[in-house]
């Protein structure tokens, strides 16, 4: 599905249907084929948050999820910054279709998980190691 409009049209049903309910918007969104979902979960259609609970199958704390609300799906591809600990940020973004979230300092990162999941293992890694 390369069609922008098909795109919006379906991406507006999955909405409709779903009722601002995130989790049957994530259960939706595992019904569409590979590529669909794939184009629909890089696009400007959906937002971070709704990318975020969609691999993560989790509701991260209110100013996590505001942050993520306030951009579009397409700009996990440069990474954006969902929680701030001390002198670190958590970056969540997206490669190749694959959720990732990264500890740096600014300049270096301290730890890096990709996958489902990712964003356990970063609150795991910060639990036990700052």
């Amino acid at each position: 599905m390369t069609d922008y409009m098909e795109l919006a049209e379906l991406a507006d049903s999955l909405f409709e249907a779903s009722d601002d309910d995130d989790e049957l918007l994530a259960k939706m969104l595992d019904t569409l084929d590979e590529e669909t979902r794939g184009a629909l979960l890089s696009s400007d259609l959906l937002n971070a948050y709704q990318v975020f609970y969609y691999y993560f199958r989790e509701t991260p704390d209110e100013l996590t999820m505001e942050r993520l609300q306030l951009h579009a799906a397409s700009d996990l591809a440069r990474g954006l910054v969902i929680d701030e600990v001390d002198l670190y940020e958590v970056i969540f973004l997206m490669e190749d279709g694959e959720p990732v979230v990264l500890l740096t300092d600014g300049e270096n990162t301290l730890a890096r998980f990709s996958g489902t999941e990712a964003y356990a293992e970063i609150a795991r890694y910060m639990e036990e190691c700052l």
